[in-house]
């Protein structure tokens, strides 16, 4: 584990109306984390919401950039750089139409698949630091993904997002632990459908 501080950094757009968008996917659990672990207060800071508090022994802040998706790498960068960490002590929680509903993936670098939120990070900082993938599919045209994104969660989508978030709060500590491969495993457990009777 890294002696460094980790730097959460959830990704959504700021206002009431975008809050249950499935592009803030981000914020939502940012929101769960900080209430489930007793974070501090919400302070307005780097372009955005930041809280202190720790997981598993470990220094962690917390982000919700304010700057919008599409700039969010001018609130993550700002912090990151004013906490003097390595991109490696970063983790970035964002939606992604390229995973199906419900379905997680933890990866370190490589492109964004369009998301972006990860274009303007990685343009910011370069592009080796780790994202929680949170799926929601995709809406099967490529015309609709910008609908697909920008409108609420359904009734239906309840049924796989509450278990998911819960689980991937549950299990967070690992996030500060660098076990990417333990949470990914761990949460897929937690959100395994219960064996139905013969």
């Amino acid at each position: 584990m890294s002696d460094a501080p980790l730097l959460i950094a959830g990704l959504g757009n700021p206002g009431a109306e975008y809050a249950r968008h499935r592009h803030n996917a981000g914020f939502i659990v940012a929101d769960e984390l900080h209430a489930h672990y007793r974070f501090g207060p919400w302070r307005a800071k780097f372009d955005g919401f930041l809280s202190e508090g720790e997981l598993a022994g470990r220094k962690t802040f917390l982000l919700k950039p304010m700057t919008y998706m599409n700039d969010s790498g001018v609130s993550v960068g700002a912090a990151l750089r004013f906490f003097k960490l390595p991109l490696s002590a970063l983790v970035v929680i964002h939606d992604d139409i390229d995973l199906a509903a419900g379905k997680l993936k933890v990866k370190t670098g490589g492109g964004d698949a369009g998301q972006n939120g990860l274009r303007s990070i990685t343009a910011t900082l370069g592009a080796d630091y780790r994202r929680v993938r949170l799926g929601i599919g995709h809406p099967g045209d490529k015309n609709r993904v910008t609908g697909h994104v920008l409108q609420n969660f359904s009734k239906d989508d309840a049924e796989w997002l509450v278990p998911l978030v819960n689980a991937m709060v549950e299990v967070a500590p690992l996030l500060a632990q660098d076990d990417d491969t333990g949470f990914m495993s761990r949460v897929a457990l937690l959100t395994k459908p219960p064996k139905k009777e013969e």
